[in-house]
């Protein structure tokens, strides 16, 4: 019989991926409205969630929206039903539609829309931009029989532990032998009440970074056969890997700014943009920061990009890039839309209960129009 996937099932699937522990402490990431234990069938993902969104998940008859941009944003003082929040509000809680939002984590987190971003775009040699921290490590080693140990490891590694640079499962093994004894009221897998049992047992040690330690005991307390596994878990001075908003890297060919500009209108799906500087100029070297962007613009040239891709660049700021003789392109906030397909192929990949439907949604948040 198949298991029901609960709301607080796709939040950890998603907080495997992006801890809140990235955002930044002004934002609001989470659950923004609903009950951790409703089981879910459907999930939509989406940018924003506004009132069309929530009209479209009530018709595909959805059970969670994954946003990027957190409907709650501020604290509530009330819920007034005739404003357009207080519409949202009220529909999501009559049709029982939760709401799970990741923002700033999902920017900075690898693979996350900063990448997605750079992806799209096929920068090569992809650096952090913006420092916001660097991940700590941990070895983790546990023992088990040995008959189980090819299960075990398999399922670790399946949970995301043993990643050193583009190798994952890394992991290492020794044989050895464990006893011990069963008192009253245990049920052990091997041997007897009161009898001393020596087992033959392999330790297999792995690496994982902080965030990922609640997923990765629980998936090894699922996969290991004995009632109280024994494990060790202790903090590394190995540095992990940096953490951080935008990404910058180089462009596959050398092009002209004016050729960047409609190479990025093609590549991000938009019809229009902004643009500071020589449009003739060369450039190679490629910022990219999803959202607003315009208070890191000294961090992009002091990076050496020759161009840097973010929205929202106000007029004092484009005066700014323009005299340092930074590029600009201002492709809008709404190119972060790329995170829909990403977190929809995450899930895709990563949820073990495929009876749990995924899809990202079509109703156009973008307020702007360009004629």
């Amino acid at each position: 019989m198949t298991k029901n996937i609960l709301v607080k099932d796709l939040v950890n699937c998603m907080e495997a991926w992006a801890p809140k522990s990235l955002a930044y402490e002004w934002d609001n990431v989470g659950l923004q409205v609903g009950n951790l234990e409703k089981p879910v069938e459907k999930v939509m993902v989406t940018l924003d969630v506004l009132e069309n969104v929530v009209e479209e998940a009530i018709a595909e008859k959805v059970d969670l929206i994954i946003a990027h941009h957190p409907l709650l944003f501020q604290p509530l003082k009330q819920i007034d039903t005739t404003t357009p929040s207080g519409k949202v509000i009220q529909k999501l809680l009559a049709h029982q539609i939760a709401v799970y939002a990741a923002h700033t984590n999902l920017d900075i987190t690898s693979g996350g829309v900063n990448d997605l971003l750079a992806e799209k775009l096929h920068l090569q040699d992809t650096d952090v931009l913006i420092k916001t921290g660097q991940q700590k490590l941990y070895k983790f080693a546990v023992y088990v029989p040995a008959t189980h140990a090819g299960t075990l490891r398999q399922s670790l590694g399946d949970a995301g532990v043993g990643h050193i640079g583009n190798y994952s499962h890394c992991m290492f093994k020794t044989d050895g032998q464990g006893s011990f004894k069963p008192l009253s009221g245990t049920n052990p897998f091997i041997g007897k009440q009161g009898e001393l049992e020596e087992v033959d047992e392999v330790r297999i040690e792995t690496i994982l970074t902080e965030d990922q330690q609640s997923l990765v005991l629980q998936a090894m307390k699922d996969a290991h056969p004995y009632e109280e596994p024994a494990y060790d878990l202790y903090p590394l001075v190995n540095k992990g890997e940096s953490v951080g908003l935008g990404r910058i890297g180089t462009l596959t060919d050398s092009m002209s700014l004016r050729d960047l500009c409609d190479y990025v209108k093609e590549r991000l799906d938009i019809t229009a943009l902004r643009v500071i500087g020589d449009l003739e100029q060369t450039v190679n070297k490629v910022a990219v920061l999803g959202g607003s962007g315009k208070g890191f613009i000294e961090q992009a040239k002091q990076k050496g990009a020759d161009v840097y891709i973010t929205g929202d660049m106000t007029y004092h700021d484009a005066q700014d890039a323009w005299q340092m003789g930074l590029n600009v392109i201002d492709p809008g906030h709404h190119v972060e839309k790329v995170m829909k397909q990403g977190v929809k192929h995450y899930l895709d990949q990563n949820l073990e209960n495929d009876s749990v439907k995924v899809i990202v949604s079509n109703a156009n948040t973008e307020p702007f129009q360009f004629l």
